[in-house]
C-alpha cells in the first residue's frame, strides 16, 4: 500500500467520468455546482469524515465533459477499510458501490484503488488527451448527442484544418491560445493536434479534433479548436493559426469553441516504478518555466 510521507494516510486514486453540461466546471466555487464539490461531498458522506480535498489531473471548464478523468485523495487507513461495512468486497470496490448510491447521475466513479508510491494525479501524468466533436451535416446531427457534439452550421474543410493543426505541434509558448493567469507559464508541449472525419465507429461522419499535450493552460484546447474552425469555414487562411502562435499575444481575434463539444478522453501515467520520478520532473519543469515567466523570458 502507498502512504504519503510522514502522514500515515493512504493515497487513493479515483478514475471517473462526468457529463459537464450542468456543472460550472471541475473546481469548487462558492454557490455553484461543480464536479469537485459534488464528489468531495459524496466522499465525505460515504467515508463518514469531513469532505476530503481532491487533486485532479485536469481542471475542466464549465460545460466540458470527461470520460477518463483521474483524481486522488488522502484517506485514513481505518476509514478506507471501514468503507467495506457488510459488503463482501475489497475497499476500492466498496467505495465505488457506495458512491454510486449518493452521487448524481451525471458523475460516475468507475474505479478506486490505493495508488502506487509517488503517484500524483496532476504531476505524475505524462499526457492528457481531449477530443472535440462537431457535426457539420444535418444528416449527422443526433439530438441524443446534442450535449456532447456541437452542431456547425457551415461545412468544414477537414483537410485545411488538419494542415493548419500540424503546424502547431511541438513545444511552444501558447500565450495566444490561453487566458492569462498571473505567474503561470504558457509554455506547453503539444504532442498531438489532429483533425479527421472518421469513416467508421460511433463518430462516423463527424469532424473530430484530437488534442494531446503534457498539460494545458486555461482555455487552450477550446482556443485551438476555435482557431481551426475559422480555417475550416474558410474565414481564415491555413497559415493564420501559426501567425497567432508566433505573436504570443491573445487578442480580440482569438476564438474559443463552445464547451459542450469537448471531452477529456484519457490521462496517461508512467509505470508504477516511475511515478515519483515523473512527479518530481514535472514540478521542477513547471517551477523553472514559471520563473521564466516572472523574468519575462519565455523560450520556445
Amino acid at each position: 500500500m502507498s502512504t504519503t510521507s510522514g502522514t500515515g494516510t493512504l493515497r487513493v486514486r479515483l478514475d471517473l467520468s462526468y457529463d459537464g453540461t450542468d456543472f460550472a466546471g471541475w473546481a469548487s466555487q462558492p454557490a455553484l455546482r461543480t464536479v469537485q464539490s459534488t464528489l468531495e461531498g459524496a466522499l465525505g458522506t460515504v467515508l463518514r469524515c469531513a469532505p476530503p480535498r481532491l487533486t485532479v489531473a485536469g481542471r475542466t471548464d464549465a460545460g466540458v465533459h470527461a470520460r477518463g478523468q483521474v483524481a486522488h485523495l488522502e484517506v485514513e487507513p481505518e476509514l478506507w477499510h471501514a468503507v467495506q461495512g457488510r459488503l463482501a468486497a475489497p475497499p476500492g470496490h466498496a467505495l465505488v458501490r457506495r458512491l454510486a448510491g449518493v452521487l448524481p447521475r451525471d458523475v460516475v466513479v468507475r474505479r478506486a484503488s490505493v495508488a502506487p508510491p509517488g503517484f500524483d494525479a496532476r504531476f505524475s501524468a505524462m499526457h492528457r488527451r481531449y477530443a472535440y466533436r462537431l457535426a457539420d451535416d444535418l444528416a449527422l446531427v443526433d439530438p441524443l448527442r446534442r450535449a456532447h457534439v456541437v452542431r456547425n452550421r457551415l461545412p468544414l474543410d477537414v483537410e485545411a484544418m488538419a494542415a493548419a493543426a500540424a503546424s502547431l505541434v511541438g513545444v511552444h509558448d501558447f500565450a495566444a491560445f490561453c487566458r492569462p493567469r498571473p505567474g503561470a507559464t504558457t509554455i506547453r508541449e503539444l504532442q498531438v493536434l489532429e483533425v479527421v472525419r472518421p469513416t467508421t465507429g460511433a463518430d462516423e461522419g463527424l469532424v473530430v479534433a484530437t488534442v494531446q499535450a503534457d498539460a494545458f493552460c486555461h482555455s487552450m484546447v477550446r482556443s485551438l479548436v476555435g482557431t481551426l474552425l475559422a480555417v475550416g469555414e474558410a474565414r481564415r487562411p491555413p497559415g493564420w493559426p501559426v501567425e497567432m502562435l508566433e505573436s504570443r499575444r491573445r487578442t480580440g481575434a482569438s476564438l474559443v469553441a463552445p464547451a459542450s463539444g469537448l471531452t477529456l478522453e484519457e490521462v496517461v501515467y508512467p509505470t508504477p516504478d516511475q511515478m515519483a520520478e515523473r512527479a518530481v520532473e514535472t514540478r521542477a519543469r513547471r517551477t523553472a518555466a514559471d520563473g521564466m515567466v516572472e523574468q519575462g523570458r519565455l523560450d520556445r
